[in-house]
C-alpha cells in the first residue's frame, strides 16, 4: 500500500514543478537547433519539415484538455508522473531513430506524453496560491521556460555538430526522469484512489470528435505531405473536418459531463486571453522556433553551433522580462502588457522582413532579443488572465482549454510557416532570401491580429 505524500506549501509545491518545467522548452529548442540537420539528412522540403514540429504539437494540443478535464477524477500528480513517463519512451525512440518514419513516431509519443505538464501544473498553482499571488508566482514558474531556452539552442547546437542530432534528444530524456523523482516524492497525493467510475462515464466520443476535427483540419492546411495535393486545396479534407467541429459542438451541448464544457468559453476573459496566447505562439513557435534556423542555415550560412548561439539570445531575453511580466499584471492587469508585447513582435518581424537579406549578426541578435523581451512579457500575464476569475472545481478543465488553443497557435505557426515558405521558394522570380522575407512579413500580420484582440483583456488589477 502506498504511503500518502503530506500536503506541502505553495512555495514547495511551486519549487517542485520547475524541473519538470524545463522538459517542453528544452525540447522545443533542441529540435528548433536540430531542424536543418534533419531537414538535410532525410533530403525533405520546408513544409515536410514542418510536420517534424506538428507530429509534436498536435497530439499535444489535443490530448491537453483530456488530461485537464481527467485531473479531476484522476489527481493531478497522477497524471504528471504517467506523462512524463510517455514522454520518456517517446524520447528514448527519437534517439534511436533510423527513419523519418519513427522520428516522427517518437515526436507523436512524446507530445502525447508532455501534454500534461503545462494545465496541470497551472492548475495547481492556481489552487495552491492565493490571487493576489499568482500572477507572481507564473512568472517564477514562466522563468524557467525562457532559462532552458538559453542553454538548450547552445547545447543543442554543440551536440548536432560533435554527436549528431539524435542526441540532441537525450537531455529531455534526462530531465524527464528528474522530474518524475522530484514529483513522485513531493507533490501530494490529492486523488489516492482511481475513480473507475470517472473513467467510464468520461466523454471519450467528444475526444475522438474534436481529434478528428484537428487532425483533418491540420492534414487540410499542410496536405502535401498527407495526400499529395497541394495546401488548402484538398476538399475531402475540409469538408468531413468542418463535418466533425459541427458534430462535436452540437453532441459536447446535449453531454452531462462533455469533455469540452463549451460554456467555459463563455467567460471573455478566458477567450480572449487563449486567442491572444494562441497568436503568440504562432509568433514563437513558428516565426522563432521553426522559420529562424532555417534562415540562420539557408540565407546566414551558420552551422548549428553559431546558430544555438544566436538562438539562445531569445530566450535569455525572455528571461529576464517573464518574471516582470507576471509581476506587472498582479498591479496592471494584462491589456497594456499584452498590446506592449505584440507592437515588439510586429516591429521585430517587419524588420526581418526589410533586411533579411544582408542583416549583420549584430541585428539579428538585437532583434531576437527584442522578440524574447515581448514574448516574456506577454507570458504570465495571459496566463493571469486566462485563468484569474474562474472558480476553482473549473480550474482543471479551463487550464486545459486554454493551453490546447494557445498550442493551437504553436501547431499552426509551424505548418503555416512550412507551407508559405515552400510556396515562396518554389517561385522562379525570387530567391532564397526573398522568400524568407515574404515569411516574415506574414507572420507579422499575425502579430497585428494579436494586438487587435489584446485591446479586449482586462486593462486594470482584480
Amino acid at each position: 500500500m502506498n504511503k500518502a505524500i503530506p500536503s506541502t506549501t505553495p512555495t514547495k509545491l511551486l519549487n517542485s514543478l520547475l524541473i519538470p518545467a524545463i522538459i517542453m522548452p528544452l525540447t522545443s529548442w533542441m529540435l528548433s537547433v536540430s531542424l536543418p540537420t534533419i531537414r538535410d539528412d532525410f533530403r525533405i522540403s520546408a513544409d515536410f519539415a514542418a510536420w517534424i514540429v506538428t507530429a509534436f504539437s498536435l497530439p499535444f494540443l489535443i490530448i491537453m484538455p483530456v488530461y485537464g478535464r481527467m485531473s479531476d477524477g484522476l489527481g493531478k500528480r497522477r497524471l504528471l508522473l504517467w506523462g512524463i513517463a510517455i514522454f520518456a519512451v517517446g524520447s528514448l525512440i527519437t534517439t534511436i531513430s533510423l527513419s523519418l518514419g519513427m522520428l516522427l513516431i517518437g515526436r507523436i509519443i512524446q507530445g502525447l506524453g508532455i501534454a500534461g505538464l503545462i494545465p496541470l501544473s497551472l492548475a495547481l498553482i492556481t489552487e495552491y496560491f492565493p490571487v493576489e499571488d499568482r500572477g507572481r508566482a507564473m512568472g517564477i514558474w514562466s522563468t524557467v521556460g525562457p532559462l532552458a531556452g538559453v542553454l538548450g539552442p547552445i547545447f543543442a547546437g554543440l551536440i548536432v555538430a560533435r554527436f549528431g542530432w539524435r542526441n540532441a534528444f537525450i537531455p529531455s530524456l534526462i530531465f524527464a526522469l528528474l522530474g518524475f523523482i522530484i514529483i513522485f516524492q513531493t507533490i501530494p497525493v490529492g486523488v489516492p484512489k482511481v475513480d473507475t467510475t470517472f473513467l467510464r462515464a468520461f466523454d471519450w466520443i467528444g475526444v475522438i470528435l474534436l481529434s478528428l476535427t484537428l487532425l483533418l483540419l491540420f492534414f487540410f492546411l499542410s496536405s502535401r505531405p498527407i495526400t499529395g495535393v497541394a495546401p488548402l486545396q484538398d476538399w475531402r479534407l475540409l469538408l468531413p473536418a468542418i463535418f466533425f467541429l459541427m458534430l462535436f459542438v452540437w453532441y459536447e451541448q446535449r453531454h452531462i459531463n462533455p469533455f469540452i464544457d463549451l460554456s467555459i468559453l463563455g467567460n471573455t476573459g478566458v477567450t480572449v486571453a487563449s486567442i491572444c496566447a494562441a497568436l503568440r505562439m504562432v509568433g514563437l513557435s513558428g516565426a522563432v522556433g521553426f522559420l529562424m534556423p532555417l534562415y540562420l542555415a539557408d540565407v546566414v550560412g551558420l552551422e548549428p553551433a553559431m546558430s544555438g548561439f544566436l538562438l539562445m539570445v531569445n530566450p535569455a531575453a525572455m528571461l529576464v522580462t517573464v518574471r516582470y511580466g507576471g509581476r506587472l499584471s498582479d498591479r496592471l492587469g494584462s491589456r497594456s502588457i499584452v498590446l506592449t508585447g505584440f507592437t515588439i513582435y510586429t516591429t521585430v518581424l517587419i524588420v526581418l522582413g526589410l533586411f533579411s537579406a544582408d542583416a549583420p549578426a549584430w541585428l539579428i541578435i538585437l532583434l531576437l532579443s527584442a522578440f524574447g523581451a515581448g514574448g516574456g512579457l506577454m507570458l504570465a500575464s495571459l496566463h493571469r488572465a486566462a485563468l484569474n476569475d474562474v472558480p476553482e472545481q473549473q480550474l482543471g478543465a479551463t487550464s486545459g482549454i486554454y493551453s490546447m488553443i494557445r498550442f493551437i497557435g504553436s501547431a499552426f505557426g509551424a505548418a503555416y510557416g512550412g507551407i508559405l515558405l515552400q510556396f515562396f521558394l518554389d517561385q522562379p522570380t525570387l530567391n532564397t532570401a526573398s522568400a524568407y522575407r515574404n515569411v516574415f512579413f506574414g507572420y507579422a500580420l499575425f502579430c497585428v491580429l494579436g494586438a487587435l484582440f489584446g485591446t479586449r483583456l482586462s486593462g486594470g488589477s482584480t
